[in-house]
C-alpha cells in the first residue's frame, strides 16, 4: 500500500483555506459530503438534541478536539439555543476558527481555547463531542473520565474513532500507525472503558461497514493515492474520476448510515452520564 501521512495532509488543507471564509465554507461542505463519519456524527447529534437539548434554554456543548471546527459550524447553524466551548491543542487551528466564527464569537455562542484533554477541569456541559481524537491519546481512559466529569448529570458524550478492524485496512501504512496510540476500538472495548469511568448507558456501533468502506475507497482513498502518485496532474484526473464515482459513493454512504454493521473500520459510541452515581467523585 502507498503510504499516506494523514496529519500533514490535513495541515496542508488548513493552510490552503486559511484566511478565506468562502474556501472554509466550501471545505466544510466537502467534509460533510465525502466523510461518512460526519454523516453518522451529525445524525447522532440531532438525536441527542431532540432527546434533551431542545428542552433547555441554553444547551452547553464541549467540542473536545475541535480541529477544523466543522461540527461547531453544523451545531451553530442547526440549534439556536446552543453555546459551545471548542478546545484543541493546535493553536493555529484555533486561530483559524476564531477568524471564521467571528460573528458567533461576538454573539458569545462559541469560544475557542487551547487545552490538553489530559488536564481538562471544565464542568457544566450537557453534551460533549469527541471525534477522531481518543485513538491519538495513550491515556484514553483518563480523557474519558475528564469528559465524564465535565458533563452535568444526564449529559451525553458522543465519540467517533477508527475501529480495531481498521488494522487490516492500514496494512503497512506506517504513518497511520505512527499517528495513533492504538489502531482503534472494538465495540466491547469502548463500551467497557466508558462504563469503567462512570457512564451507565452506552450505545456503540460500527461505521464504514461494507458499503461505507467501499464509498471511502472510491471517493477518498484512491483519489489521495492518485494525487500522491502523479502530483498536480491528479487534479486534472480527479474531475473525471468523480464524475463516475461521486453518486455511487453517496448512495453507499446513505446505506451505511442506516445499517447496523457487524464490522466496520470506524466506530461511534454514545454514552450517558447517570442522573446520580456512586462513581461521581
Amino acid at each position: 500500500m502507498s503510504q499516506i501521512a494523514y496529519d500533514p495532509v490535513k495541515d496542508k488543507m488548513a493552510g490552503f483555506i486559511r484566511g478565506s471564509r468562502k474556501l472554509r465554507r466550501l471545505f466544510y461542505f466537502l467534509l460533510d459530503m465525502f466523510f461518512l463519519r460526519s454523516w453518522h456524527v451529525r445524525k447522532k447529534i440531532r438525536q441527542v438534541y431532540k432527546s434533551s437539548g431542545n428542552t433547555k434554554d441554553n444547551w452547553n456543548v464541549l467540542d473536545a478536539g475541535s480541529g477544523f471546527g466543522q461540527y461547531d459550524a453544523f451545531m451553530l447553524r442547526s440549534f439556536r439555543n446552543i453555546y459551545i466551548k471548542a478546545i484543541d491543542v493546535k493553536e493555529d487551528y484555533l486561530a483559524d476558527c476564531r477568524h471564521y466564527f467571528v460573528d458567533s464569537l461576538a454573539q458569545k455562542r462559541i469560544v475557542f481555547e487551547n487545552q490538553d484533554l489530559l488536564e481538562l477541569k471544565d464542568s457544566g456541559f450537557d453534551f460533549t463531542l469527541c471525534v477522531d481524537v481518543l485513538e491519538h491519546i495513550e491515556q484514553d481512559t483518563l480523557v474519558m473520565k475528564n469528559l465524564y466529569d465535565a458533563l452535568e448529570p444526564g449529559g451525553y458524550l458522543l465519540m467517533h474513532s477508527p475501529s480495531h478492524f481498521a488494522a487490516d485496512d492500514a496494512g503497512d501504512d506506517e504513518f497511520f500507525v505512527d499517528e495513533h496510540a492504538r489502531v482503534g476500538y472494538s465495540r466491547e472495548d469502548i463500551s467497557k472503558k466508558l462504563k469503567s469511568v462512570g457512564f451507565d448507558q452506552v450505545e456503540a456501533n460500527y461505521t464504514y461497514g461494507t458499503f461505507g468502506h467501499l464509498a471511502w475507497v472510491l471517493s477518498i482513498k484512491w483519489p489521495m493515492l492518485i494525487l500522491n502518485k502523479v502530483g498536480v496532474i491528479g487534479f486534472l484526473i480527479l474531475p473525471i474520476w468523480y464524475a463516475f464515482v461521486l453518486l455511487p459513493s453517496l448512495i453507499l454512504n446513505k446505506i451505511d448510515l442506516h445499517s447496523t454493521n457487524k464490522t466496520g473500520t470506524g466506530i461511534y459510541a454514545l454514552a450517558r452520564k447517570p442522573l446520580s452515581s456512586v462513581n461521581d467523585r
